[in-house]
């Protein structure tokens, strides 16, 4: 999910950005008004909802409100390790 944070973030990822995911199981989304953001708790400036992940069960439905994550923390470039070990003890647990 890209969103608006930084003040350079005036429009949607450029194609070279997108890129960056290689994954072709991933799939990017432009939220302008950070609406995922505001689904997991921002309610100011100082709680916005960005450079992180959530790994979630296997079929959790998403309703009025986001799931209970299983795991979630960023940023992500710091977090790969531990979203790697979460990611395989959600898939140990279905």
């Amino acid at each position: 999910m890209w969103e608006p944070v930084l003040a350079t973030d005036w429009g949607a990822p450029s194609t070279a950005a997108l890129k960056r995911i290689k994954d072709a199981r991933a799939t990017q989304f432009w939220d302008k008004e950070r609406l995922l953001s505001h689904a997991l708790g921002e309610h100011d400036r100082k709680s916005i909802v960005w450079d992180s992940v959530s790994v979630y069960a296997a079929g959790a439905s998403w309703d009025q409100s986001p799931p209970a994550a299983h795991y979630m923390d960023g940023p992500v470039d710091m977090v790969i390790d531990s979203t790697k070990a979460a990611i395989a003890q959600t898939l140990k647990a279905r």
